[in-house]
């Protein structure tokens, strides 16, 4: 399975010609370094879904943050660890 598809579909499907003016998806890099994600769950059908908290710390450089607040979830993990954060998604919303 390729998870970059995948995210790219669960992205059209929200799209209704006005989630995607107000909320969506943003990818970005922490100074530490490493990756952060943020996908807004409002007017989705996972906006009041339960998520447990992940905390994994392997390493200084290997590690992740996953959890859900104010209907976004956050992810958050060590530069090599963007599939794996992006697969905890992936299997909270396929659960």
């Amino acid at each position: 399975m390729n998870l970059l598809k995948w995210i790219e579909s669960w992205y059209k499907q929200q799209c209704n010609g006005d989630w995607e003016h107000n909320y969506g998806i943003k990818v970005g890099t922490l100074d530490n370094p490493g990756w952060m994600v943020d996908i807004d769950l409002i007017d989705t059908n996972l906006e009041s879904k339960e998520f447990e908290k992940i905390k994994i710390i392997r390493s200084d450089n290997d590690w992740v943050h996953c959890f859900v607040t104010d209907n976004v979830f956050k992810g958050r993990g060590g530069a090599e660890n963007l599939g794996e954060i992006l697969n905890y998604f992936y299997k909270w919303v396929t659960s």
